[in-house]
């Protein structure tokens, strides 16, 4: 769990928490917004998620979804659940957008829309990730 938690920046790139989740920033940026969603308990499957849990995981979408769209205005929002490296239950949050977004002065592409969002990437700067973590707390609806 720790090596997760480190590997996308749980606690440093934190946005939201709940009783069961932490929704934060993704380190590498596949789109504006790109968050992880992720249990708070160590789970390995997601058939072991429990009823307490999976009614958390739908409050914390309703925030996800109306602070983004607040936020950016994506056009769709893709959920992907892979856990083929990282063996702990969570969801890449990807807000998906039709058309550039400029933000603090960066043009922000989905390149690969309206396909599958590639998640590989450069780690974005520090700077950026601050700064889009800040507007998006700011917009926090709950």
């Amino acid at each position: 769990m720790e090596e997760f938690k480190n590997k996308f920046k749980i606690e440093e790139l934190l946005i939201y928490e709940t009783k069961h989740w932490i929704w934060s920033l993704r380190p590498v940026q596949a789109t504006l917004g790109a968050g992880v969603l992720s249990l708070k308990r160590e789970c390995l499957t997601f058939g072991e998620v429990n009823q307490e849990e999976f009614t958390d995981l739908y409050n914390v979408i309703k925030v996800i979804e109306s602070t983004l769209k607040k936020t950016f205005n994506y056009d769709i929002m893709n959920y992907l659940m892979l856990m083929m490296v990282d063996k702990q239950v969570h969801y890449h949050v990807i807000p998906r957008y039709e058309s550039t977004i400029d933000f603090a002065g960066t043009l922000w592409e989905d390149t690969c829309w309206p396909g599958v969002p590639n998640l590989a990437g450069e780690e974005t700067e520090i700077k950026a990730l601050e700064d889009i973590k800040y507007v998006i707390s700011k917009n926090l609806t709950i």
